[in-house]
């Protein structure tokens, strides 16, 4: 199910970002800094938590431009719930929200080249690669590559299921 992330998120957000790859999703290393990453998210009314047994497994958000009715596209999955299909399916119902009811016309993401499992995220939730910014990220000293994906209101939709979604 996605419903829009909570305040009191934070500890599952905190277990979540235990993990050392998550590093890159935001600052958080204690619960404080937990509590103000769900705060944020919790006003973002594009920002949703994937949940199962009413317990948060990952985020699908986007940041909005709305004069431009376009929105920057991400998530990211708990470990212990990544390879399941469910960030697909969540990814996918997101983004057909967005571009429906979200009133938006293009969404965007990108993802480093390294990271396989996200580009088929991407593709999975409709969108099609455009581009690869060269050398775009320096990460433990080495520049990475990433690709870049887009997804409009006038693509067709993707066959992944749909999850239920409450946008209140």
């Amino acid at each position: 199910m996605l419903r829009r992330v909570r305040p009191n998120d934070s500890e599952a957000i905190l277990q979540a970002f235990a993990a050392p790859d998550m590093s890159r999703q935001g600052d958080v290393h204690d619960l404080s800094t937990a509590a103000t990453y769900a705060q944020r998210l919790s006003e973002n009314p594009f920002a949703f938590g994937l949940t199962t047994d009413g317990t948060l497994r990952g985020v699908v958000a986007l940041n909005v431009d709305h004069g431009n009715r376009l929105g920057w596209f991400w998530y990211w999955t708990h470990p212990s719930h990544r390879q399941r299909g469910l960030t697909k399916c969540a990814a996918g119902t997101v983004a057909n929200w967005a571009l429906s009811d979200g009133g938006l016309e293009r969404l965007e993401l990108g993802h480093r080249a390294n990271n396989p499992a996200s580009g088929r995220i991407a593709q999975a939730a409709g969108f099609i690669q455009e581009g690869l910014e060269r050398k775009k990220f320096l990460i433990d000293g080495d520049r990475v590559d990433v690709l870049t994906y887009g997804r409009l209101r006038t693509d067709p939709s993707p066959n992944t299921p749909e999850l239920p979604l409450t946008a209140t």
